[in-house]
């Protein structure tokens, strides 16, 4: 027990001597640290206190720049002000000075407008005086003065009207007239068309009068096989040494008569020979019919033409319209078209084409209802013609309204060809008819004293009353005249009116 509290003791001595050596070192330690720590608090607190300095030094001087640059601008913008409030004061003075001289204007327009009105009320009590002195003298009322006025300026304004269109017509005539008689003039010079008048009968020549005997058979048998196989009349009568083929279709009156003449150059005359005769004689006028068309088409250098079309053209050849053959005329209109294209600058080849295609339709006229116009656009619509040949088949005579210059010319190039003298025949009725109804026109207008038809109807000369009409007033009744005639009546080119004013003094010497 002893060693082990002897150990104890040693053990708590040892201790506090340790306690104590480390207390001391410690403190030791402590004491270094506080110095050291205080060396750099000092060190610290003298660099902050430089750095103040230099921040305090630095801020001042970044203070004094903003404050010269803000007294700078300041200084600017005071010197702005200065100028703006400068000009501002002298455009109030402007303003104001200009606002008294509009002051001084409007006073005076005012004062101005007090004495027109002034004025006004003066000149309308004198105008109203002056009325009513002029109605006193004149014995007329407003109303009816001004009423006499303006009839008398209406007078005056148709006088000078009719007066303007007398001249400007003259003026046109003259310049289109003289245009257009040179273009119809050189189309017609380049153009030489047959002038040959068919007839709706044929006569064929024989040898001698037995052949009438023979033709005719035994008991008719072969005339009679004749007119079943053509549909044609044949006449026998007393003419000598001929035979008169009749109908209406000229292609069966072209058949019967080559049948009867290759008949009568055979000898053998019965009703076999002539079915066969006739037969060959069809297929003869078949490929005269392709052979016409196709050189009319190359006469008249048309190109493109659907075959069944050119076949038509070759019908025409039969075909006679007033005594004029319809494929002459046809190819006539087609130089006379296409030579009055070339001189006005329009196309040539359509021209060309609607005029020798324009009465197509008289090809079958005779075996489809309705009339040759709208037959022939029809035809042309099939075969698949340009629109411009259909609207100029369409219009060329007038059932529509022309759109295009190569309609208006096919038009008028078959007004040429059908108004040529010897072109075509016209009963001597009809005729007749026609000059009658010219001169009844006419006689019909106030003022006419009498009137004449004269050039086969292509003119009428018409004298009116000197007392009645004056040299302004014909231009009018001229005019009206023409109207008339072009409504009521149908004829061949143009006619002519011609409306003539003559005035005579008669005095007797006693």
């Amino acid at each position: 027990m002893i060693e082990i509290i002897v150990g104890i003791v040693c053990l708590a001595v040892g201790l506090g001597v340790g306690f104590l050596a480390r207390k001391r070192i410690a403190e030791g330690k402590i004491g270094s640290a506080e110095e050291e720590a205080k060396r750099i608090v000092d060190e610290a607190v003298k660099e902050a206190e430089t750095k103040k300095k230099e921040i305090l030094v630095e801020a001042k001087d970044e203070a004094h720049k903003i404050r010269n640059e803000y007294e700078r601008e300041n200084k600017e913008r005071r010197n702005e002000l200065q100028k703006s409030e400068k000009r501002l004061i002298k455009k109030e003075e402007m303003l104001d000075s200009k606002s008294m001289l509009v002051e001084k204007k409007d006073e005076t327009l005012q004062r101005k407008l007090r004495e027109i009105e002034t004025k006004q009320i003066k000149l309308t009590a004198i105008h109203e005086k002056q009325v009513e002195e002029l109605e006193r003298i004149s014995g007329l009322t407003t109303d009816e003065a001004r009423n006499m006025l303006i009839d008398n300026i209406k007078r005056e304004a148709e006088q000078e009207a009719a007066v303007a269109v007398k001249d400007i017509e003259r003026e046109a005539k003259e310049t289109a007239e003289k245009k257009a008689r040179e273009i119809i003039s050189y189309a017609i010079q380049k153009c030489s068309a047959d002038h040959v008048a068919e007839t709706t009968v044929s006569v064929v020549d024989l040898p001698n009068d037995e052949m009438k005997g023979r033709i005719i058979g035994r008991e008719g048998r072969n005339i009679r096989a004749l007119e079943q196989l053509t549909g044609i009349d044949i006449i026998i009568d007393d003419t000598p040494e001929a035979v008169v083929i009749s109908g209406f279709d000229p292609i069966r009156r072209e058949v019967a008569r080559l049948a009867l003449e290759k008949l009568i150059a055979d000898g053998r005359i019965h009703p076999a020979r002539i079915e066969e005769m006739v037969e060959k004689s069809k297929k003869e006028i078949e490929q005269q019919i392709k052979d016409e068309g196709e050189q009319a088409v190359l006469e008249t250098g048309v190109n493109g033409i659907h075959p069944e079309l050119i076949r038509l053209l070759g019908r025409l050849k039969f075909r006679t319209s007033y005594g004029q053959n319809v494929l002459k005329h046809s190819m006539e209109v087609a130089y006379l078209a296409g030579i009055m294209a070339a001189e006005l600058g329009a196309d040539v080849k359509i021209a060309k084409r609607a005029g020798l295609l324009h009465d197509i339709g008289k090809a079958v006229d005779h075996e489809v209802e309705g009339p040759h116009v709208t037959i022939g656009e029809d035809l042309a619509r099939k075969y698949k013609e340009n629109k411009a040949i259909i609207h100029a088949i369409a219009a060329h005579h007038g059932d529509v309204e022309p759109q295009t210059v190569e309609a208006v010319l096919v038009q008028a190039a078959d007004a040429i060809s059908a108004a040529r003298p010897g072109a075509r025949r016209e009963t001597l009725e009809t005729y007749i008819k026609r000059l009658e109804k010219l001169e009844e026109i006419s006689n019909s207008f106030e003022g006419v004293e009498k009137s004449f038809a004269i050039q086969a109807g292509r003119e009428v000369r018409i004298m009116v009353k000197p007392e009645i009409t004056n040299d302004t007033s014909i231009v009018l009744i001229a005019k009206e005249i023409v109207k008339r005639i072009e409504d009521e009546m149908e004829y061949p080119g143009q006619i002519k009116v011609n409306v003539i004013r003559e005035s005579r003094a008669i005095e007797y010497a006693k």
